[in-house]
């Protein structure tokens, strides 16, 4: 049985990455455990690059705080500004033994009220809760859910990156 470290406590993203890992790797056996572990990166990252810098620390970080496992999975979401509006993504990195596999989610433009809040120092989860009345959303459906009405919500929109991500991992031979 393989051990797979998420950098996270959050449950969305433990099932995202269960979820990955299974569609993946369905011949094998996976053991999945959250660990709560630092980004360093701000509390909202507001743009790609230090998005993907937190995804990747927490990879990194989980990989010494238990250098025992097999993968470890940081998934990082982030904002930024884009085309006169602000866009909302997630970028996803797979350690194991060295080898990193990295992928970025979909991205979806913010309504204003949203923004608005964010530009006031707000993390997007607080801002979604606002603004939707909503109660800790980012351990549920996210932004992605409230909007599409849950036809996307934030497990499955993290689970897709999580199998891109895993890409070098099921085709060793290529990476």
């Amino acid at each position: 049985m393989k051990k797979v470290i998420i950098a996270s406590k959050n449950p969305v993203k433990i099932q995202a990455v269960r979820n990955g890992f299974e569609q993946m790797f369905p011949n094998q056996k996976f053991e999945f455990i959250g660990l709560s572990v630092d980004s360093g990166v701000s509390d909202q990252p507001m743009s790609s690059d230090e998005t993907f810098k937190g995804a990747k620390n927490r990879a990194d970080n989980a990989s010494a705080q238990d250098p025992d496992a097999d993968f470890f999975v940081g998934i990082e979401g982030g904002i930024e500004q884009s085309d006169g509006g602000m866009v909302a993504f997630a970028w996803v990195v797979i350690k194991s033994y060295g080898s990193y596999g990295k992928s970025r989610t979909g991205t979806f433009f913010l309504p204003k009220a949203v923004v608005e809040l964010v530009n006031q120092g707000k993390e997007l989860g607080e801002a979604d809760d606002i603004v939707f009345d909503r109660t800790n959303s980012k351990q549920k459906s996210g932004a992605v859910g409230i909007l599409t009405g849950d036809i996307i919500d934030r497990t499955s929109y993290y689970t897709e990156a999580v199998i891109l991500a895993a890409i070098p991992f099921r085709n060793k031979e290529l990476y």
